[in-house]
């Protein structure tokens, strides 16, 4: 499938934050009460410090990953993305991404975010409203463009 811009239109910034949003509250709505089950509500609250952890490191890391993952590779976005109406594809030929491309894409958060970040907000001043994650794995945020309003 090749991108139709009279069909399809490119996500920016603004509504990509707020499926970003959605996402970490589903995420902090599984995540927390795992936690405080486990460890109780002082871990929460103020960490102990007592180092690594591996099922912490599951819950904070692991399971995130995962669900992203596999919202991507089954559905073509996760909740919030969803919830927009928009889907990740393949930057050049508008079909699905490869599971490659969508595991250097999530790696490509840390990337995005490194550098103050600037490769999130990248996504607002970009053509294809690309940030630097999507631009390492050639993929596009995109939805359907709304229907024109007419009148009479």
């Amino acid at each position: 499938m090749v991108l139709d811009s009279t069909e399809y239109e490119y996500v920016g910034f603004w509504p990509r934050v707020v499926a970003a949003i959605v996402d970490t509250i589903l995420v902090l709505c599984i995540a927390v009460p795992l936690v405080v089950w486990l460890y109780g509500w002082d871990e929460i609250m103020f960490g102990t410090g007592e180092g690594f952890r591996p099922t912490r490191f599951a819950i904070d890391w692991l399971m995130p990953a995962a669900a992203t993952l596999l919202f991507w590779y089954f559905r073509s976005a996760t909740p919030g993305k969803l919830l927009i109406g928009a889907r990740i594809v393949d930057a050049k030929t508008g079909g699905k991404p490869t599971t490659a491309q969508l595991v250097v894409r999530y790696l490509g958060y840390f990337v995005s975010t490194i550098p103050f970040c600037l490769g999130l907000l990248w996504v607002a001043f970009d053509a294809r409203k690309q940030g630097f994650h999507d631009k390492l794995a050639r993929t596009v945020v995109i939805r359907r463009k709304p229907e024109p309003v007419r009148f009479g």
